[in-house]
C-alpha cells in the first residue's frame, strides 16, 4: 500500500481473554489513524489452557461465533485488507490447529500466531505512535494480557523510534539491544493465568495472593535480566486490566475510554485499587460501574501484575493507553 493513500484496514487480535476488532482509516503521510469501528468481546479462548494444555471446544465455539460477527462488520465497512493475530493461548495450546482451521473457515484467512516478542513489538508501535518526548526519551510499554505480559523498551512515537519492519513483522534482531533499538520479553503472568493458578477464593486468601505475587515477582526477575526496565522515562500500560484499574482510580461511574486514554495513575492509586479488588467478592467487583462482566473474575490478577511491576521497577505513575496491538497491526498493514 502506498504511504500517500488513506487505507481502510481491519485488525483482529485474539488473546487469552478477549477477541478485539479495529477497522481504521490509516493515513501514513499525515501520521493519523482514525477509528471506523472498534469492538471487544470476552471469549476466554485460553480457559483452562494453563492446566490442560489444550483449547476447549466450548472456548473455540465462543471465539468463532464472535469472529463471525466481526467478519460481517469487516464486509460492511469495506476494509481493503484484513490481518488477524493470535497470542498467548494459541501459542500454548497443543490443538492450536483446530483454532487455525476454524478461523480460516470463518474469515477466509489464517491467523498469525505471534511470538511474544512479535506481540510486544506491535503493542509498542500502537501505544507510542501518538506520543512524543525529549530526544533520548525511552518508553517501557507493558501489555498485561490474559496468559502473558509483554514488556518492550525503547524510544518511540514522534520522538524518533525504531523503524517499522516490513508488514510489521519482528526483525531478527528485535528483542535485543541494538538493531531496531527495541528490547522485548514476554513472560507468562497474565490475568487469567494468575487467577487459574492461584486466586481461587471469593475473595482470594492472603496465602493465594502471596503465591500469585511470588509467581509474578519471579517473572519480573526474568524481565530485569533481559532489559534495564527501570531506566525508562515513561511506563505505558496497555490492555483491560490496566484500563479498568485506571477507571477505578479516576472514580468514573462507568467505563469511558476517552477519559481513560492517556490518563496518568500514580503508583499509590494502583496499589489502593489492587488491594480493593483483591479484597472484594466477585459480586462486589461485578457491581463496579467500570467493570466489564468478562473481567470480573480475573481483574484482581491483572491489577496485581501492574502493582508488582511498578513496585519492582520504581515507577511513580503509569501512562494508560487505549491504543495497543490493534493499532500497531493497523499501522503495520499500511507500511513500509
Amino acid at each position: 500500500m502506498s504511504r500517500s493513500a488513506v487505507a481502510r484496514v481491519a485488525a483482529i487480535d485474539c488473546g487469552t481473554n478477549s477477541l478485539r476488532l479495529l477497522v481504521a482509516d490509516v493515513d501514513r503521510q499525515a501520521g493519523r489513524l482514525a477509528d471506523v469501528d472498534r469492538r471487544m468481546e470476552i471469549v476466554r479462548l485460553g480457559q483452562g489452557v494453563d492446566s490442560t494444555g489444550r483449547l476447549s471446544q466450548e472456548a473455540l465455539r465462543r471465539t468463532l461465533h464472535a469472529l463471525a460477527g466481526y467478519a460481517r462488520i469487516i464486509e460492511e465497512t469495506s476494509a481493503d485488507a484484513v490481518r488477524m493475530v493470535a497470542t498467548s493461548a494459541a501459542r500454548d495450546a497443543a490443538n492450536a490447529g483446530d483454532f487455525v482451521r476454524g478461523v480460516s473457515d470463518v474469515l477466509g484467512l489464517e491467523p498469525e500466531v505471534l511470538s511474544g516478542q512479535e506481540e510486544a513489538y506491535l503493542s509498542f508501535t500502537g501505544a507510542t505512535a501518538e506520543l512524543s518526548g525529549p530526544p533520548g526519551s525511552c518508553f517501557l510499554v507493558v501489555d498485561i494480557g490474559g496468559g502473558s505480559t509483554e514488556f518492550v523498551l525503547g524510544g518511540g512515537g514522534r520522538a524518533g523510534g525504531a523503524e517499522m519492519p516490513e508488514a510489521g513483522r519482528m526483525p531478527q534482531d528485535a528483542g535485543r539491544p541494538g538493531g531496531t533499538g527495541l528490547t522485548a520479553v514476554s513472560v507468562d503472568i497474565g490475568c487469567v493465568r494468575m487467577t487459574e493458578r492461584h486466586l481461587h477464593g471469593d475473595p482470594p486468601t492472603a496465602a493465594e495472593i502471596g503465591a500469585a505475587a511470588a509467581d509474578i515477582d519471579a517473572a519480573l526477575d526474568v524481565v530485569a535480566a533481559a532489559m534495564p526496565a527501570a531506566d525508562a522515562h515513561t511506563l505505558v500500560g496497555l490492555a483491560g486490566s490496566v484500563t479498568t484499574v485506571a477507571g477505578l482510580a479516576l472514580r468514573l461511574p462507568g467505563y469511558d475510554a476517552g477519559l481513560i486514554h492517556h490518563s496518568r495513575i500514580r503508583a499509590d492509586e494502583v496499589s489502593e485499587q489492587t488491594g480493593r479488588l483483591l479484597g472484594q467478592t466477585r459480586a462486589e467487583r461485578a457491581a463496579l460501574g467500570v467493570m466489564h462482566p468478562g473481567r470480573v473474575d480475573v481483574i484482581g490478577g491483572g491489577a496485581l501484575v501492574l502493582d508488582r511491576l511498578m513496585r519492582r521497577f520504581g515507577f511513580a505513575e503509569v501512562l494508560v493507553s487505549e491504543h495497543d496491538i490493534l493499532d500497531g497491526i493497523a499501522w503495520a498493514m499500511t507500511g513500509p
